[in-house]
């Protein structure tokens, strides 16, 4: 028992201590960060030269596919912003509709009572008739 309890327990505390290292923040490989990134050229130097000069400044260049990958989320944003402005005139024009809906529905309502109002009053007058000829004979 306390054999397989320390064997869980020890498996457990590895699992721990690798998935707080999975978790960490500031994992170079998110796609959040490619700006903070700079990505130079390696300065090679040859030991046969005698003339060592400084070498140059490395400006700090973006990589070729950084530009791209900022205008495809730029478009990503703008689809994003055209899809929900198109959600928004969808829910108008469902409102709107729901509004009629809810009016015909009210109106409809209001027609069929007084339908019903105006059949039990034929009702009531054709008794009222059949009582009226019951009384004459």
């Amino acid at each position: 028992m306390k054999k397989t309890l320390r064997n869980c327990l020890l498996s457990l505390s590895i699992v721990l201590a690798c998935s707080m290292a999975a978790m960490a923040d500031g994992n170079a490989f998110t796609p959040l960060n490619f700006d903070d990134t700079v990505y130079g050229t390696p300065i090679r130097t040859t030991a046969a030269s005698t003339n060592i000069s400084a070498p140059a400044p490395v400006a700090a260049e973006e990589p070729a596919g950084n530009k791209k990958m900022q205008n495809a989320i730029t478009q990503l944003d703008n689809a994003q912003v055209d899809v929900r402005n198109e959600l928004l005139n969808y829910k108008a024009k469902y409102a709107d509709v729901d509004a009629q809906y809810t009016a015909v529905k009210a109106e409809r309502k209001a027609l069929k009572k007084q339908i019903k109002t105006i059949e039990n009053r034929i009702k009531k007058i054709d008794k009222q008739k059949e009582n009226i000829r019951k009384n004459m004979l």
